[in-house]
């Protein structure tokens, strides 16, 4: 059981707050992100996957000149769209990294990545969607029947907003996940999957008493399990899942108390800032929407605004979803030149950025190259002069998060990761729900989700759309 003060540590770590718009979006992609630091000690710190490979040798003020609008990384108003990948994937990988990593630190020049703390726990465990439950978050519960989570009310009566304060702050564990519509979808979808496991476990008779950590442990593993067969699988490909979940991983060692490395951070699990689309259709009446400034969160998601999820994740026996853009090193223009709700007051041009930030974090870390990251797993490295910064005239070796890009798109055909990127996210990512002594791997290693499916196995989109009332 936890105790009485880590009970209090992670109230105040995770209680909502109504900060401005701006302070929000901050701790989600600005340099510094100080905001709802903790007022004790004890929370997890980062790690390096290589500790003993030196940081790249690289200009700060040429990096930056490769990520604003017009530079290399910047895609332009037209990007090939994947064949195999639909939209909504990115931000199914948004929500686990909310769920498992979140740094608060201030960025200087050169950081030390190792002292970094990360204010989430590294398990796979919705920690953003339960707090500590009932109890110890009451406010994301309801009050007349604590069992089920909080869902709010959109401008038309629905269900089918995030429970929002007076002010439109939502009232959620974590608030990086109402950045945008897509993210705060999500997690509504995750509360209603808990809300309707509760209504099946009472039809079966399941006692009260257990009735809430029965369901968040039955979505917990539906959750870690949809990672492993369903997200995984499409992302480095099912032999190397195969392979990690039979032998274990080669480079991650988790260990009893398991750390995220930097190296999976700050640089491969960031690969889906290179498939965001630019536009979306949400539902059949939107039309084409930007993801920025039109789908900007921190504000009540009105009725029009509500996600059909055949729209962005493919559902059996309905018509394919819009699809992802490759993952090719080349971000849409709502992320080359994000809003100032997003980015706050900044005189850096490249801090407007979303590439520029990935790069600028790690480079404040110190991550090793993507070349000497290759060599120590194993790999044959590619060469600088085929990754995308080739064009812009770089002539040393690759920044980790770039090569993870150029990676994917020469030798997954940006419709998936690379030896490098691929492993450092699978390892990681099965580590974690293996080292979790609650999880489904832990326990029931064999267990399969008990819910119906619409196809061939149970998949994401039987999570957010559920086959049973």
């Amino acid at each position: 059981m936890r105790s009485a003060v880590t009970r209090r540590r992670d109230q105040r770590r995770l209680r909502p707050r109504a900060y401005p718009v701006v302070m929000v979006a901050q701790s989600c992609l600005a340099p510094s992100r100080s905001i709802d630091a903790p007022l004790d000690g004890g929370v997890d710190k980062y790690e390096r996957l290589f500790p003993g490979l030196p940081s790249i040798v690289e200009d700060e003020e040429h990096l930056q000149a490769l990520a604003g609008p017009g530079s290399i990384h910047d895609a332009g108003d037209s990007r090939p769209s994947a064949v195999h990948v639909a939209a909504g994937w990115p931000f199914f990988g948004q929500l686990i990294a909310h769920d498992i990593t979140a740094d608060r630190s201030p960025l200087a020049h050169r950081a030390t990545g190792e002292r970094t703390e990360n204010f989430r726990s590294p398990r796979a465990d919705l920690e953003c969607i339960y707090g500590d439950g009932p109890i110890g978050h009451p406010f994301l519960y309801r009050r007349d029947d604590p069992a089920k989570l909080l869902v709010g009310l959109n401008d038309a009566g629905e269900p089918a907003d995030l429970p929002r304060n007076p002010e439109g702050i939502a009232l959620i564990g974590d608030p990086r996940n109402d950045t945008h519509v897509f993210v705060a979808q999500l997690h509504m979808a995750m509360l209603h999957l808990h809300n309707c496991v509760v209504g099946h476990l009472r039809r079966k008779g399941v006692p009260e008493a257990a009735i809430f950590e029965e369901a968040r442990r039955a979505v917990s593993w539906l959750y870690q399990w949809v990672i492993v067969h369903d997200y995984l699988p499409r992302l480095v490909g099912a032999e190397l899942v195969e392979e990690i979940e039979a032998e274990g991983p080669r480079h991650y060692s988790p260990g009893r108390s398991p750390r995220i490395p930097l190296e999976f951070a700050d640089a491969a699990f960031r690969y889906g800032h290179s498939q965001v689309r630019e536009d979306f259709e949400l539902n059949s009446r939107s039309g084409p929407l930007r993801l920025f400034p039109d789908l900007l969160g921190f504000r009540p998601i009105p009725a029009e605004r509500a996600i059909e999820w055949e729209r962005l994740f493919d559902i059996p026996g309905r018509p394919p979803a819009q699809r992802a853009k490759l993952i090719d090193g080349t971000l849409v223009p709502s992320l080359i030149a994000l809003p100032q709700a997003i980015t706050g007051e900044t005189e850096l041009e490249a801090y407007r950025s979303l590439a520029g930030r990935d790069l600028q974090r790690g480079h404040a870390y110190g991550l090793p190259s993507g070349q000497s990251v290759a060599r120590a797993m194993g790999e044959t490295p590619i060469d600088p002069v085929d990754t995308i910064l080739a064009a812009s005239g770089w002539r040393g070796e690759t920044p980790l998060w770039v090569y993870v890009l150029s990676e994917a798109r020469l030798m997954g055909g940006g419709e998936r990761l690379g030896p490098v990127g691929g492993r450092i996210v699978a390892e990681v990512l099965i580590g974690i729900i293996d080292a979790d002594p609650t999880s489904y791997r832990s326990l029931e290693p064999d267990w399969t989700p008990p819910l119906p499916a619409r196809g061939e196995r149970f998949q994401l989109s039987d999570m957010l759309v559920p086959a049973f009332g």
